[in-house]
């Protein structure tokens, strides 16, 4: 039971975390071009306030149900008296999660800041360029994000 509620908060966190990053970067950003660069760079400055809240908790929730089911499982076989091997498909999800988590911070801890900053003191040019890269580093996110979801539901040894 409690294995699968850990499961259940993992996927709806990463759905959360992926859902989100799909919005922002195909409909919510391409629709706000009609804005002016104040408006644009005010609203964009809200929204990912309150999605990268939500990234923070959907990160530290994935992050904590993924290391207890991976140390269940290791757990469970070595009470088994089996070696246990992790899969690669596991190694990749954990070691590309940790990236992604990394590069969060960077967005959400430098990036967004510099956003704040700028949007503070109405520095439109400069909270442009700082959506630019968070657009950027978002994206890199997001591909792996996707990469992630193919190597668990297809592996990579078939």
């Amino acid at each position: 039971m409690l294995y699968t509620a850990l499961k259940t908060i993992h996927l709806l966190s990463i759905i959360v975390w992926i859902g989100g990053m799909v919005f922002a970067q195909f409909f919510l950003r391409p629709a706000l071009t009609q804005l002016e660069a104040p408006q644009r760079i005010r609203l964009m400055h809200e929204v990912l306030g309150r999605f990268f809240n939500a990234v923070l908790i959907a990160a530290a929730l994935t992050l904590g149900s993924g290391v207890w089911m991976i140390g269940r499982t290791a757990r469970q076989m070595a009470q088994a008296g089996v070696k246990f091997n992790m899969p690669l498909e596991w190694m990749v999800m954990a070691l590309l999660g940790l990236l992604m988590m990394a590069i969060f911070g960077h967005i959400r801890f430098v990036l967004y800041q510099r956003l704040a900053r700028a949007v503070t003191a109405a520095a439109w040019p400069v909270g442009g360029a700082a959506l630019a890269s968070i657009r950027t580093w978002v994206m890199v996110n997001l591909v792996m994000g996707v990469l992630i979801v193919m190597v668990t539901l297809v592996g990579v040894s078939s």
